[in-house]
């Protein structure tokens, strides 16, 4: 079975707000084998929001509205889904009930248009809310013609999360037949999108039964691969033969099978082959380190660095030296190496990784232009060079750079 999401509020249609529990929801419904194959925004329009369920009902089997259940003028999802089913309203007064002993437990006096929120669409089970005054509704039947299940949740998550958890999982463990979806990951270095895409998709669109989705981030490309079967084990067959393939075919471009970061990749291999790793930074400006030590345990494996950002640094904390900046400029691979060395030798790590590069926007020159970075690795078998020219704004190039830089780590120990 498929499940379409509507949250609704127009404050979720501006740069304010975000809808957090369409997230929630899929999860729940993935873990009950169903897949989410639509999510829409709708704002507090009671024409849009009629048209918005018609379209839900009319090519989903699971369709739940979030949210537009309290008692303003413009909490209006249930007379628009009445209305989108035909259907009539009416007047429940044990909710009634239920909404003046809530509102007496308070000392509050229950204003007359919270009478609306004990309106239910004929044929709905209500949903009591022990969290806040907008009860849900359950609908399961046939409606216009097709067999459906229709739930109005409030839209507070703690209401939401509450509510769905104990009343409405129940009841779709009930109905649904047994399904379950399987998921992989795949991360993978040293690939754009079209080169990877190139490779794999001839791989990918034979294994019918799996859907495969490509994404690209700043230094990595993230093949996503989900499934459904009648068993668990069936399903999660399909995609470990489809992710064998793809790994096969890619080597060592792939990083990660199950989700890993690059930054725990690389403390895998530290660790594994017992080295240490110290790091200059320059137009990294500390962000390598960073992400190197946001992995808890990383001080078994990462000595320290500097951020090494002057000329004057570079020399004082990596040993670079002066001329050599002078005669090749700051942003060069011989000075590079001179701190992937520098910081190596006076750290007494096993590995040293240093970075240079032009960030962004300003800075950039013909001969070296914004996105140009140099990564150099030292080890006690010498140094490697790599010059990268990456895209994007300077948010983006430094996120490339730190990721590079890793690669490099975790290809010498591979």
């Amino acid at each position: 079975m498929n499940a379409e999401i509507i949250a609704i509020g127009s404050e979720l249609l501006t740069p304010f707000r975000q809808d957090t529990n369409s997230l929630y929801l899929t999860e729940k419904l993935n873990q009950l084998g169903v897949e989410v194959i639509f999510k829409t925004i709708v704002g507090d329009d009671r024409g849009r929001l009629t048209g918005a369920a018609s379209l839900a009902v009319s090519r989903a089997e699971i369709v739940i509205f979030m949210g537009g259940l309290g008692p303003t003028e413009d909490d209006l999802t249930r007379e628009a889904l009445a209305d989108a089913l035909g259907l009539k309203l009416h007047r429940d007064p044990a909710i009634i009930t239920s909404l003046e002993q809530r509102f007496a437990a308070r000392g509050w006096k229950m204003a007359p248009n919270n009478l609306k929120q004990a309106d239910v669409i004929t044929g709905a089970t209500v949903l009591p809310n022990a969290n806040g005054s907008a009860p849900g509704q359950w609908m399961s039947g046939k409606y216009e013609g097709r067999e459906r299940i229709i739930m109005l949740l409030p839209g507070p998550p703690h209401e939401l999360k509450a509510l769905f958890e104990e009343q409405c999982l129940p009841r779709l463990r009930v109905k649904l037949p047994p399904q379950f979806i399987a998921t992989r990951e795949l991360k993978i270095a040293g690939l754009g999108e079209s080169q990877c895409d190139a490779r794999v998709a001839p791989i990918y669109k034979l294994a019918t039964d799996v859907q495969t989705t490509i994404l690209a981030g700043a230094g990595e490309i993230q093949l996503h691969m989900k499934t459904r079967a009648a068993s668990l084990e069936v399903a999660q067959s399909r995609v470990d033969q489809l992710v064998g393939k793809i790994e096969e075919e890619l080597g060592d471009c792939v990083f990660s099978d199950n989700g890993d970061s690059m930054e725990q990749i690389v403390g895998y291999y530290l660790q594994m082959r017992n080295a240490t790793l110290a790091v200059a930074e320059s137009c990294t400006g500390g962000l390598l380190a960073e992400r190197i030590t946001s992995v808890s345990g990383s001080s078994r494996y990462f000595v320290g660095g500097a951020v090494v950002y002057s000329n004057q640094l570079k020399t004082a904390f990596a040993d670079v030296p002066a001329d050599l900046i002078e005669k090749h400029g700051a942003v060069s691979s011989e000075v590079a190496a001179a701190l992937a060395d520098g910081i190596r030798r006076r750290t007494g790590a096993t590995l040293g990784l240093g970075i240079t590069g032009v960030a962004g926007p300003t800075g950039g020159t013909a001969e070296k232009p914004v996105g140009l970075v140099f990564h150099a690795l030292a080890s006690d078998g010498g140094t490697e060079v790599a010059e990268r020219r990456f895209p994007g704004d300077r948010k983006r190039i430094r996120r490339f750079a730190s990721q590079q830089a890793m690669d490099m780590v975790r290809r010498k120990l591979m």
